[in-house]
């Protein structure tokens, strides 16, 4: 009987949260829908600002939902970093009128 042995090869196995399909710096646009309310769009532009001091509030697009209870928001920011962009997400949906941000 023979055994079958082989040189066994390790290499790391990639940590799929450390890969990234960004290009940093890139203009990253980020959606967000929150309930319609005075002072949501400033809100979101000065989270914005928070996380990206070149943030030019002027490029945001809103659009309303059907019923007009809801205001889509899309912002562009200068992404830098993955954790940049992880703590823009959580400071977004953190708010408390913020429903989504994708």
């Amino acid at each position: 009987m023979t055994e079958n042995t082989t040189d066994a090869v390790t290499t790391p196995i990639p940590d799929p949260r450390k890969e990234s399909l960004i290009e940093y710096p890139s203009q990253f646009p980020i959606k967000v829908m929150g309930a319609k309310t005075d002072g949501l769009v400033h809100a979101i532009t000065q989270i914005a600002e928070q996380f990206d001091p070149t943030f030019d509030a002027t490029t945001v697009e809103l659009r309303d939902s059907k019923a007009g209870n809801y205001l889509g928001v899309t912002i562009t920011v200068t992404a830098t970093s993955r954790e940049q962009l992880d703590d823009l997400y959580r400071a977004l949906s953190g708010h408390p009128s913020v429903k989504v941000v994708l």
